[in-house]
């Protein structure tokens, strides 16, 4: 990520007033907000640090474009999350809704758009929640944790675009203009010509629960779902999905299979690998190199290196393409956190629809795709879990247990802690 892409929101508040951005500015229509009398109601779903975070950015968005955007409700699996996140937006406590199906009641009121940050397993069912009520929604990633699910995404996608509506994902390296110029001079413009290998990688330290969780309850699965691969998607999906995503955006698509493992060595909590080594194959000769840890003590690197035929990128540094395919009067925000909710805005002010989601979803069936290899030992095909049906109806159909539907029928079966999957069997 860019300097600009690392600044906090504190930075951006501080910037926004050193720079006089306020309502009363000239909006990107022209006229001020005031004269326009343009009035946008959002929704949030999903109360945690990521979904106030994102209702924040909106907010600071909204400064840029000079528009009234007013958080009108909100929902959280905890009632007492959603009342605290209803307390710092001044959302009145009986538009605070919470339990399994809390979604189903912010559907219900006039909110515009719907801001997504619950847990992956989650989002199929909310974006398609969201479509059916007309509304526009921001989806935070990845947005899925099986194949299903990321084929769910695309089907939800397609329909909203169909309505007009506008689908924009959290995959904030696509809202960063240095990664937008980069990738339209090198991928699209062909300024380093061919595209040979990269690799892409997400090693941190340790992060979640340090200790056994022993759930009992549905709430303690997702008290803890970051731990839990039905939940989550494993760190692999969870959190590398943005390297990966941006391997897909420069190869040109989705790969054509997988070969990947990992393990889990010091982890007590849930049910995780700690680290994942996977190849992606891109076709025509290209191979990704996917690497992902998180294990204290250890070389950390995040991050992308893209080898070409005449140079190489990490994936934001060459941003000289000849023509921008940035639209001329939208603002550019101090930080892409900020940018994803500027963009959001700025298409559902023009009328004009957007539909991220397949990207997105093929950037969490890639990652998923590795963990499936990964926990098999088994090479696996784009084909077998989202193309074809037929070519292996087992990891096509392979759905992860509980599912966001248990959660709103009240029939989750809690999964075994410490039990992970072994090499060697194919699903």
């Amino acid at each position: 990520m860019n300097k600009r892409a690392n600044l906090s929101r504190r930075d951006f508040v501080q910037t926004a007033v050193g720079a006089g951005v306020a309502l009363g500015v000239p909006t990107i229509l022209g006229t001020t907000a005031k004269g326009q009398g343009r009035v946008f109601k959002i929704g949030l779903i999903g109360c945690g640090g990521r979904g106030r975070g994102a209702a924040a950015g909106a907010l600071d968005a909204a400064k840029l474009l000079g528009f009234d955007v007013r958080i009108v409700a909100v929902a959280d699996y905890f009632q007492a999350r959603a009342l605290q996140a209803g307390k710092q937006f001044n959302v009145p406590p009986e538009r605070c809704f919470g339990g399994p199906k809390c979604y189903q009641d912010l559907m219900e009121t006039d909110a515009q758009i719907v801001l997504m940050a619950t847990a992956p397993i989650f989002r199929p069912l909310h974006l398609e929640a969201a479509v059916q009520a007309g509304k526009h929604a921001f989806i935070e990633k990845p947005v899925a944790v099986d194949p299903p699910g990321c084929r769910r995404i695309i089907a939800a996608g397609a329909e909203a675009e169909k309505k007009g509506l506008v689908v924009v994902a959290g995959t904030e390296m696509r809202h960063d203009w240095s990664f937008i110029k980069t990738h339209q001079a090198v991928a699209v413009e062909k300024a380093l010509g061919r595209l040979y290998a990269g690799r892409v990688s997400f090693c941190i330290a340790s992060m979640f629960s340090t200790k056994p969780i022993n759930p009992k309850t549905a709430d303690d699965l997702v008290r803890t779902w970051q731990s839990w691969t039905a939940l989550s998607g494993d760190h692999l999906v969870e959190q590398h999905v943005h390297n990966i995503d941006i391997a897909n955006w420069f190869c040109g698509g989705p790969p054509v299979s997988a070969v990947g493992f990992g393990g889990r060595g010091q982890r007590v909590a849930g049910d995780m690998y700690d680290f994942f080594s996977v190849d992606y194959d891109y076709g025509e000769g290209v191979h990704i190199h996917s690497m992902c840890r998180q294990v204290n003590a250890c070389w950390n690197w995040t991050g992308h290196d893209f080898v070409y035929e005449k140079g190489r990128t990490n994936g934001s540094d060459y941003a000289k393409p000849k023509q921008s395919p940035i639209p001329a009067d939208l603002p550019q925000a101090p930080a892409s956190h900020i940018q994803e909710q500027l963009d959001t805005l700025y298409y559902v002010s023009k009328g004009k629809p957007i539909n991220q989601a397949r990207a997105v979803a093929e950037s969490t069936a890639t990652a998923v795709m590795g963990r499936i290899s990964a926990y098999t030992g088994q090479q696996v095909s784009w084909k077998e879990i989202m193309a074809d049906p037929s070519a292996n109806p087992k990891l096509y159909n392979l759905t992860l247990k509980p599912t966001a539907e248990d959660f709103d029928k009240g029939t989750v079966e809690i999964p075994p802690e410490n039990v992970v999957p072994a090499p060697g069997q194919r699903p």
